[in-house]
């Protein structure tokens, strides 16, 4: 609304008197007749400010969607080509003959998974909302190699319940491989809203449609070492306790955790999640310490090393994606069938929870020696202590549970998986650079 717009109302706001007392309604005007009375000043001119507020959107240019983020109205999804897409893509030539649904198909852990899961025979169709909390180029280059192997991307997200309905309604997803969330520690402080929205809300919405399937799907989702918080046991094991969360991403997996087990025991859903530690590689997260570290060692940038408050090292369990993606296959391969349909439980379901670590924690120190010589760059190293911002000194996973019972056993150690990721990281971006000065 503009200032001749609002001309008429000021001037006859201006002309209300601001005392208690009676107020007479201009005669010629019958329909507004009314008697206000004994009203405090205050309480009038906060009325009158909410209407001016009021008529003030109401009359203003609808704005422009945030650009950062694709929001789920903006979203295009439907039709004939799109739906033979998802069939397409859901087609199995392995004898199995599963079909997965994996969410954060364009994400690091994501992309990895979906393309095993397709070089092995199996349906896949990828469900991702390719948000901007880091360069989108990195998801779409991942979507763009996915979909010359036969996976399909749906752009969209989990909490378009519609969306997911329809998905379901097309194809019968035998498993449901959920990677999708709002990553990061650092960042919950900035954005903590984006975590309830992805990790909690997204999470029910896919579990509400996944108990509500005729046939229900049997699910396997990213939790994190994260949940872990401020265990001083070490290393962390799955019986260990989990309830001192030291950040908010931290708090909402380990939310996710008690709803797992809330709708396994109400709707009879198989559900095994994963606590993921520190996974690292090639089509990695520029948010993560080896990835920006690579980064500015190359362009001479100084580089921050934690260290706590009394000195202590801080180090990491990386596990490397290939890995990762091993121990995510057979969570599926040994994924029982749920046991409820339409929403009713008709018997126990599976429910399990495994760490997929290297077991072998390194000082970030280490890991920036070892990109100095990968690099052939000395690094513009400067000590500081770790600010509280959710980070904790020190993961290192026990996975004595996941070995015995899904055989997931690591081969890759720290130096060989860093350079497979330097190898891939100076060729991505050396093409990138020849892209943009074509």
């Amino acid at each position: 609304m503009t200032m001749t717009q609002l001309k008429p109302i000021l001037s006859h706001l201006d002309a209300i008197r601001s005392t208690p007392g009676k107020f007479k309604a201009d005669k010629y005007s019958p329909l507004f007749r009314f008697r206000l009375l004994s009203v405090p000043k205050l309480t009038l001119w906060s009325i009158l400010f909410l209407i001016l507020i009021l008529l003030f959107f109401l009359f203003s240019p609808p704005t422009t969607p945030n650009p950062s983020r694709r929001a789920l109205q903006t979203t295009s999804w439907g039709g004939s080509t799109w739906e033979h897409r998802v069939r397409i893509s859901a087609r199995t030539v392995s004898k199995t003959r599963r079909t997965v649904l994996v969410t954060g198909a364009a994400g690091f852990v994501g992309f990895h998974v979906s393309a095993a899961l397709k070089r092995r025979g199996d349906g896949v169709v990828g469900l991702d909302n390719f948000n901007a909390y880091y360069d989108i180029g990195l998801k779409e280059g991942r979507k763009a190699l996915l979909e010359k192997s036969g996976v399909f991307i749906v752009e969209g997200d989990i909490n378009d319940g519609a969306l997911l309905r329809k998905l379901f309604d097309i194809v019968a997803f035998t498993h449901v491989m959920h990677l999708a969330a709002q990553a990061g520690v650092r960042y919950a402080m900035q954005n903590p809203s984006s975590y309830i929205h992805s990790n909690i809300a997204g999470f029910v919405n896919l579990l509400e449609v996944c108990k509500s399937a005729t046939i229900q799907p049997a699910i396997i989702w990213a939790s994190s070492s994260s949940v872990y918080g401020l265990n001083s046991e070490v290393p962390f094991s799955e019986k260990d306790r989990t309830d001192q969360p030291a950040s908010l991403y931290a708090a909402t997996k380990k939310a996710d955790e008690g709803i797992a087990h809330a709708y396994n025991h109400i709707y009879g859903l198989s559900i095994t999640g994963l606590r993921f530690f520190t996974v690292y590689g090639p089509w990695g997260r520029p948010d993560m310490a080896y990835f920006f570290f690579t980064r500015d060692i190359l362009k001479g940038k100084p580089i921050m090393i934690y260290e706590g408050s009394d000195h202590g090292t801080v180090a990491r369990d990386f596990t490397y994606i290939d890995d990762v993606v091993k121990g995510c296959l057979r969570a599926l391969d040994t994924a029982k069938k749920s046991t409820g349909s339409g929403g009713k439980r008709k018997g126990s379901a599976q429910l399990r929870i495994y760490n997929l670590g290297n077991t072998s924690p390194v000082p970030v120190s280490e890991l920036v020696s070892k990109l100095e010589k990968l690099l052939k760059v000395k690094a513009k190293k400067k000590v500081v202590t770790m600010p509280r911002n959710g980070d904790v000194m020190y993961t290192h996973a026990n996975i004595s549970l996941a070995q015995k019972e899904l055989g997931y056993k690591p081969t890759t150690d720290l130096e060989t998986g860093l350079k497979k990721f330097v190898k891939w990281y100076l060729k991505y971006y050396d093409s990138k650079k020849k892209k943009s000065a074509w």
